[in-house]
């Protein structure tokens, strides 16, 4: 199809289509192993955008692959036609109905954000999946989603009342429950959706057919069962002899996988929420068996949830700085682990049933440890738990977990027996596998580890997968329980439910999409399993050379190659953490770190002929361009893509190629500029401030003309620490304090509140004046920021030899010898004995308050409110806590914490004029609302100078570093 089609497309619709080379690549993988190059994307704003695209497709001959938010697992998502994201306009909660307990919502409403919004109502959507905080009602209709608590509220399918929707031909239907009565005139008429109901019910109405399905579908007791298309639900409908009073069209659409309509509404029967009180017991196992054997036995009581984790799951968590905090609860080295909730409306009906759950656990005696959650503790353990699939993404190399037998499901009482078998399979291809996740409910998700980089291991793919779908048929399991067949099990399911049922799947197919527009490939006519990988089969690995060293992930490639695609960073702001910023503000895929490490990978895998080295790439310059460098992916991606450290190899290897902006010159150059400005400091000052001069200056250099330039002073440190050093007459110990390129021009009052600070609470005071690189490492000016880190790599030496620790006021100075340096230094022992020797100052502190060498005895007892917000490289790379801690000093100081994520000036970035609005976006959505809301009276703390000025120009508040703020509080 030539790109003429698609314009004409994009004229007619009121949404967007791409096609550009971004785009595709954006779209040609989800969270599966599979990569497919559509032809674009579109992302219609309406019904009729949608009527339209439909239209379209049929006139042009063009498949359609629906997408939310594309988690799947199983290839879903990809596909050569045109994909339709509909997850950045139909995101409306349309209405609830209190009194029957229903909600209507768009396919693109977050899981999560829907549960926010029910929450006050005392209701809430149950299936509960690992990618809740990002997954949309759409896609987990599509895969008839299950999660964590299916053993108490069921699956989707359970839950979907009705569903609107745009058939084949672009008419519009809706399916929901009908009597006996209605569902005969419904098969009336001469349209695409009267043909439905009547060949439904021919097909099914014969007791041949009937029986075939109830002889070969999955045992009907596993809740879990997505196999094809539903056909033995509609079975149960008093229309073809079963005994519920109704048929519903929606439960054969529900896990349908987008193959047979487009829906556009769903209704969703809700739940009341869970009870408020939970315990959580976590039995810790020496071997798998033993867990196993616990799971039947504990399932007789009423778990909330009974979920798994293997040894190789929980290593990951290791690497993790997110989920490390988050194993508190493991003893031992368990080679596997069960979380089994508990919940109940009073605290006696709890403790009695937490005591039954124990007496069942001690009488069996598998288990060598069952530590005991409470409270806030219960959703840490949850969210590692979440985290698994991600966490997979850790494997260093091209060993993974693959996704192919992981959503297998048997009934319980088969569990171990199956497992066992699987586990002789696995030990014939001298394979070992992951085991987590739904324990209490059969399923496990089960997982080789393979290359499929090589021949030899796709065929293993293949083989394995063969083998384990005839033994999920064996138990007459369901070899896909939640993730849906997609592309990697849609070959199996003649082996799943027989050759006569799969060509009733294909005939129903047919009545639904005679023209076989809506994501072919899966369920029927399926593409093959070990075809259109991520990556070329036995290629010669691109040889990439790079200035950082990322040889902890062997290279570059293999870094971007971490992701997996599982969509953490899709998680918008109303959820917690602060990965994405830049997609918080646009919701484009390409503003995402899986998005940014997808181009990353595709680009310096399959470089332009054009392309003067292999990072020469509009579309991954493109990609990074709204990358703030937050950091926040370096901690809050469970597979560790760090995208700031990879933008600034990107920037510094596409400049090589292409030369360096002037601009870029200004701000990464800008502490040498600083520094001469601060020679003349106050005729500099005039300038910034002057509308004309400094609108001229802002006007050449691309600074966005509603910023306040940052004013620059001249500052003696050494005559300051001589005036108030060793005024105490308890001194408690040396420390060195770092006079960054910030500090030393820009925030001289902060340096100079942390000598008076620091010297009046006892301790000796060194002052080390050195340029970071911080600025440097922003634009991309790798060579020079590795000369800085080579010298005051050599120079901290002395301190961190003499044990001298090392504190630093500014965030994004000081955390670039814990970060950055390790890249661009050849010895790595003194550049780890240095990070580990530097500290941000509200970390020495809250250190030392912790060790009772301060107490709030220093500091005043007045009533004040402070309220924090945090510098994205303290959240990434320290934690916020400390800050908390040493603002809490002062006995009468009520302090709280902003969950604001990133505040969007990002250094340079804000400043940018084509940046400003996105970072003023950012800005607004958490941090400036906490800010306004606050009182005059209220004091905002912020340590980061970027993080001060933003909420200067988007409040017009003026921030105070938590040094300055204790240093008032002094007495």
């Amino acid at each position: 199809m030539n790109n003429n089609s698609l314009s004409k497309l994009q004229q007619d619709i009121e949404g967007d289509v791409r096609f550009d080379n971004l785009t595709k690549t954006l779209y040609a993988t989800d969270a599966s192993v599979y990569r497919k190059i559509p032809l674009g994307a579109a992302f219609p704003k309406s019904v009729n955008d949608i009527k339209k695209i439909i239209k379209f497709a049929n006139e042009q001959n063009v498949s359609l692959i629906p997408r939310t938010a594309g988690t799947s697992l199983a290839g879903q998502c990809v596909g050569d036609g045109l994909v339709v994201d509909v997850s950045k306009h139909f995101t409306k909660i349309i209405s609830l109905d209190k009194v029957k307990k229903q909600v209507t919502v768009q396919p693109g409403v977050i899981r999560d954000e829907l549960n926010q919004y029910l929450k006050p109502y005392g209701l809430f959507f149950g299936p509960n999946t690992s990618t809740s905080n990002r997954c949309m009602v759409g896609g987990m209709v599509g895969n008839n989603s299950s999660g964590t608590t299916s053993i108490q509220y069921g699956v989707t399918r359970d839950k979907v009342v009705s569903m609107k929707t745009i058939l084949s031909d672009g008419s519009e239907a809706e399916f929901g429950r009908i009597t006996a009565t209605e569902f005969k005139q419904k098969q009336l008429g001469s349209s695409l959706e009267s043909s439905l109901y009547k060949n439904i019910f021919k097909e099914l109405d014969n007791i041949d057919i009937a029986s075939e399905i109830k002889e070969h579908f999955p045992k009907p007791e596993i809740h879990r069962r997505s196999t094809g298309y539903a056909v033995d639900e509609l079975l149960k409908s008093v229309v073809l002899g079963g005994e519920l009073p109704y048929f519903n069209m929606a439960e054969l659409l529900c896990g349908s996988e987008g193959t047979l309509a487009f829906t556009t509404e769903i209704t969703i029967q809700l739940d009341d929420l869970p009870p408020a009180l939970s315990v959580m017991v976590v039995t810790h196992y020496t071997s798998l068996q033993d867990c196993l054997m616990d799971v039947v036995p504990v399932m007789e009581h009423p778990l909330q949830l009974c979920e798994m984790m293997d040894k190789v799951i929980l290593d990951c968590t290791k690497n993790n700085r997110a989920q490390l905090a988050n194993r508190f609860f493991v003893e031992g080295d368990p080679a596997a682990l069960l979380m089994l909730q508990v919940s109940a409306h009073t605290e006696a009906e709890l403790k009695e049933a937490v005591a039954s759950l124990q007496r069942t656990i001690a009488k069996s005696g598998l288990s060598y440890s069952n530590p005991v959650l409470y409270g806030d503790q219960i959703p840490k353990a949850i969210e590692l738990r979440k985290a698994g699939l991600g966490l997979l993404g850790n494997i260093v190399g091209d060993m993974k977990a693959v996704a192919c037998i992981e959503d297998t499901a048997v009934a319980l009482p088969d569990l171990k027996d199956f497992i066992t078998e699987f586990s002789v399979i696995m030990k014939g291809y001298g394979q070992s596998a992951v085991y987590y996740a739904h324990a209490g409910a059969g399923e496990l998700h089960l997982r080789p580890i393979l290359n499929l980089k090589k021949s030899t291991d796709v065929s293993l793919f293949r083989n394995i997968t063969t083998d384990v779908a005839k033994l999920t048929k064996k138990y007459k399991g369901s070899f896909s329980g939640e993730h849906g067949d997609g592309i990697v099990r849609a070959e199996f399911i003649p082996i799943m439910i027989g050759d006569k049922n799969y060509e009733l799947l294909k005939r129903i197919k047919t009545y639904f999409d005679p023209k076989g527009i809506f994501n072919p490939g899966k369920i029927v006519d399926a593409y093959p399993m070990d075809k259109s990988f991520r990556y070329e089969v036995d290629r010669k690995e691109p040889e990439i050379e790079t200035l950082m060293d990322f040889s902890d992930s062997e290279g570059i490639l293999k870094a971007a190659e971490k992701c997996n695609g599982s969509g953490d960073c899709r998680k918008t702001h109303h959820m917690n953490g602060g990965m994405c910023p830049s997609y918080h503000a646009t919701k484009n895929e390409k503003d995402t770190t899986r998005g940014r490490a997808n181009t990353l990978r595709e680009f310096l895998t399959n470089p332009s002929s054009l392309a003067k080295n292999s990072f020469d790439s509009p579309e991954i310059k493109e990609a990074f361009d709204l990358c703030l460098s937050c950091k926040a992916c370096a901690s809050e991606c469970p597979s560790n893509v760090d995208v700031s450290t990879l933008k600034a190899e990107f920037l510094y290897q596409y400049q090589e190629a292409n030369g360096y902006s002037l601009r870029g010159k200004l701000f990464a150059y800008n502490t040498k500029l600083n520094g001469l400005g601060s020679k003349v400091s106050g005729l500099t000052n005039a300038v910034y401030d002057s509308k004309i001069l400094g609108g001229l200056l802002k006007k050449t250099s691309g600074v966005a003309k509603e910023r306040t330039l940052p004013k620059v002073y001249s500052f003696n440190f050494d005559k300051h620490l001589q005036k108030y050093g060793g005024q105490s007459t308890k001194l408690k110990s040396k420390v060195v304090l770092f006079i960054d390129e910030f500090t030393k021009y820009l925030d001289i009052e902060v340096g100079k509140d942390a000598i008076e600070l620091l010297s009046k609470l006892g301790y000796e005071i060194e002052l080390y004046y050195a340029e970071s690189g911080r600025t440097f490492l922003s634009k991309g000016f790798l060579k020079q920021a590795q000369k800085l880190a080579i010298k005051n790599t050599q120079e901290l030496k002395k301190f961190a030899d003499a044990g001298l620790p090392i504190l630093g006021l500014e965030p994004s100075a000081i955390l670039s010898f814990r970060d950055e340096y390790k890249r661009m230094t050849s010895n790595k022992e003194i550049a780890n004995k240095i990070a580990d020797n530097s500290f941000l100052i509200e970390e020495f502190l809250a250190k030392e308050i912790e060790n009772g060498n301060l107490n709030s005895s220093d500091f005043t007892e007045e009533d004040r409110d402070i309220k924090i917000h945090n510098h994205c490289h303290q959240k990434a790379l320290s934690n916020q806590k400390v800050t908390f801690d040493v603002l809490n000093l002062p006995t009468n100081y009520k302090v709280t914490i902003i969950a604001s994520g990133c505040c969007g000036m990002a250094g340079s970035f804000g400043y940018e004029e084509e940046h400003y609005e996105t970072s003023m976006k950012i800005g607004s959505l958490k941090l400036f609302p906490a800010v306004k809301k606050s009182s005059a009276e209220t004091i905002i703390a912020a340590n980061g100078t970027s993080c001060r000025h933003q909420i200067f120009d988007g409040t017009k508040r003026i921030a105070k570093h938590p040094v300055s703020i204790l240093k008032e509080a002094l007495v």
